[in-house]
């Protein structure tokens, strides 16, 4: 990888890492549902004035903005919004890559490996171990709720349907399915803020908007949604998914270091522990593979 792109794939993990900093940020000033919708709002115009459509069907668009866009923000905000520290959540929502093997062989019929199911059962202690901390912090810790935790999980589960539809769809224009998948999630998000949140909340969130929260939607849209996945896309348009797909582990790291940095959230020994096997069972699930045909004897 050039020096050029490897900068630019530096500053994805790092717009999408500082991500979830934002997203507290926004939520100090607007309730979950409607930050998601005014995300999306913003992400879908103008921009698909200027993006062509991806060519698949309709459904297929229609399933990628309900699980990645809509399904994924809906649980996500809600979950931070209701006790999920930005920084736990950028690790545990990094299931997604679990969920996402366990839905590929239900739907899709592939195999698991072994570095597949090693990696699985590690990250599946680290968040085992992170949920019994629930509501457990302490003076010094980021308390984290169990609402918080399920949501996080529900959300990563999302996401990994939206992978799941992204694979059947094939190679596409991920930018044009970004966009338009946008497109999807503003209603939705829109009615159920109405009827969860209150007309009354809506408004009163609306005028009184500051600029921490405008600011704060800008960048959901512009930097981590529109930024974030042209960038992505346009390494993996030059360079295999193997050499891309690791940086993605760096994400949970700048997620915590944000927090800490920016929010003064502090982890118990135990969050670190777990946050330590989920990134653990990630490697394996990555690397594995590579280092297991890296030192197999060679056959004669």
């Amino acid at each position: 990888m050039s020096p050029k792109d490897l900068l630019l794939a530096l500053v994805v993990v790092l717009a999408w890492g500082v991500n979830f900093v934002v997203i507290k940020v926004g939520l100090h000033g607007v309730p979950p549902l409607l930050l998601g919708a005014l995300r999306f709002t913003l992400a879908a115009f103008p921009a698909v004035l200027f993006v062509k459509r991806p060519k698949l069907p309709l459904r297929w668009l229609l399933a990628y903005g309900a699980t990645i866009s809509f399904g994924q923000f809906a649980f996500l905000f809600t979950a931070m919004y209701v006790g999920m520290p930005a920084g736990l959540a950028s690790v545990v929502l990094q299931a997604q890559a679990f969920f996402t093997l366990v839905f590929a062989a239900f739907f899709l019929g592939e195999r698991f490996r072994a570095q597949n199911v090693v990696g699985l059962l590690i990250a599946a202690g680290g968040l085992a171990l992170i949920g019994l901390q629930s509501s457990a912090g302490g003076a010094s810790a980021q308390v984290m709720t169990v609402a918080g935790f399920v949501l996080t999980l529900c959300a990563a589960c999302m996401w990994a349907l939206g992978n799941i539809v992204t694979k059947k769809v094939g190679k596409i224009d991920l930018v044009g399915l970004v966009v338009w998948g946008s497109l999807i999630p503003p209603l939705p998000f829109f009615v159920l803020s109405y009827f969860m949140e209150g007309p009354q909340r809506i408004e009163a969130a609306l005028t009184s908007i500051g600029m921490a929260s405008i600011g704060a939607i800008v960048y959901l849209a512009f930097i981590a949604t529109i930024l974030g996945y042209s960038l992505w896309s346009r390494l993996l348009s030059k360079y295999p998914a193997s050499q891309v797909a690791p940086f993605s582990l760096l994400v949970p790291i700048v997620g915590l270091a944000s927090a800490a940095l920016l929010l003064g959230e502090r982890l118990t020994a135990a969050q670190v522990g777990g946050a330590a096997l989920v990134m653990a069972g990630l490697i394996v699930n990555v690397f594995g593979g590579w280092v297991k045909q890296r030192f197999s004897p060679v056959r004669t």
